[in-house]
């Protein structure tokens, strides 16, 4: 018999690189089940006149949770928007909005605004009013429109803004101790 030992890789190796495994796989599972929710959840509440959008809580949340660095939020908001592509109604804009609202959540969070037990709801408030006004804006000078012709979605945009910082924060808690952070 041969004294073959199993071949271990420390956990520092897996955390090399601009952002570590876990925290993608984290993402990864968030952004599937917004996805999801966006698809059902999402369009059915649009209803009335409040249009969730899950993929930002995901990505918010997976900031929160792993305490991501500027850098790697850039990340997270890049990968989001790459998933937001199959639904959204200016393709590419995404990019921007999201990448500016997970910097947003990061800043937020890393500054420790409102303390650790109300930071995601005031966090993901502001990080979902970032994105969803640089879309409405953006996507109304886009389509050629005066500035002025955006205001209709400002109630739009807070709506989707207070309904996202509560998903965030009603989830913080329970998916931080899952995680043990």
């Amino acid at each position: 018999m041969s004294n073959v030992t199993a071949r271990t890789v420390p956990a520092e190796a897996s955390s090399r690189g601009l952002v570590d495994i876990s925290s993608l796989v984290l993402l990864a599972i968030l952004l599937a089940a917004g996805f999801i929710l966006n698809m059902t959840t999402g369009n059915a509440l649009a209803m009335t006149g409040i249009k969730p959008q899950f993929i930002i809580a995901a990505y918010a949340l997976a900031i929160v949770l792993t305490r991501a660095n500027l850098a790697q939020a850039i990340i997270y908001g890049l990968i989001s928007a790459a998933v937001i592509q199959f639904t959204t109604s200016i393709p590419g804009l995404n990019f921007l909005t999201e990448a500016a609202g997970a910097l947003t959540m990061a800043v937020l969070v890393k500054s420790g605004i409102g303390g650790t037990k109300v930071n995601p709801l005031i966090a993901a408030f502001v990080t979902t009013l970032v994105s969803g006004a640089l879309f409405a804006i953006a996507g109304t000078l886009m389509a050629g429109f005066g500035l002025e012709a955006a205001l209709p979605k400002v109630p739009l945009v807070l709506g989707t803004a207070i309904f996202n910082a509560i998903v965030v924060q009603a989830l913080f808690f329970p998916l931080a101790k899952v995680l043990q952070k």
